[in-house]
């Protein structure tokens, strides 16, 4: 009896070439063969007493490329990264898994913030969106008389 090594991924992989044999797509990446993939920047959104924080990681975004649109309660976050075009006539470029092109997120906020406060900032790669709650939505603490 032969042994072999089982590889799950590798059976995807040829599971997905067969597929795309079959509909006429292809993913092979060759020297002409390049594509702007989709992408949207991954965020953290954490809350305290008084504000909702919203951290976006857009890295190698310029700040001027990037709109934070409060409407309605929601929290628009577009912008793009450009490709980037550094390669001389004499350079092949052989893998690009860098994401570039447009982005787009949305986040419903709650009704009780303050809409004209809302702040936004961009440092090192990453975009911080502070709205701050509204007086009645902040908690309250009580206290409880004995008798």
């Amino acid at each position: 009896m032969n042994m072999t090594v089982w590889k799950p991924l590798r059976e995807m992989e040829n599971m997905l070439e067969r597929y795309n044999l079959a509909t006429g797509r292809s993913i092979a990446n060759n020297d002409t063969d390049f594509s702007i993939a989709e992408w949207s920047p991954t965020v953290d959104i954490e809350e305290d007493d008084n504000n909702y924080l919203i951290r976006a990681d857009v890295p190698g975004v310029d700040k001027k490329d990037i709109d934070v649109c409060l409407d309605n309660n929601v929290l628009s976050i577009t912008g793009e990264k450009k490709v980037e075009k550094e390669t001389g006539k004499s350079s092949k470029q052989h893998r690009t898994e860098r994401y570039c092109g447009s982005f787009s997120r949305r986040f419903t906020l709650p009704n009780a913030i303050k809409s004209d406060k809302v702040d936004a900032s961009y440092k090192d790669g990453v975009l911080t969106v502070k709205v701050p709650k509204a007086e009645d939505a902040r908690p309250k603490s009580i206290e409880i008389k004995i008798h």
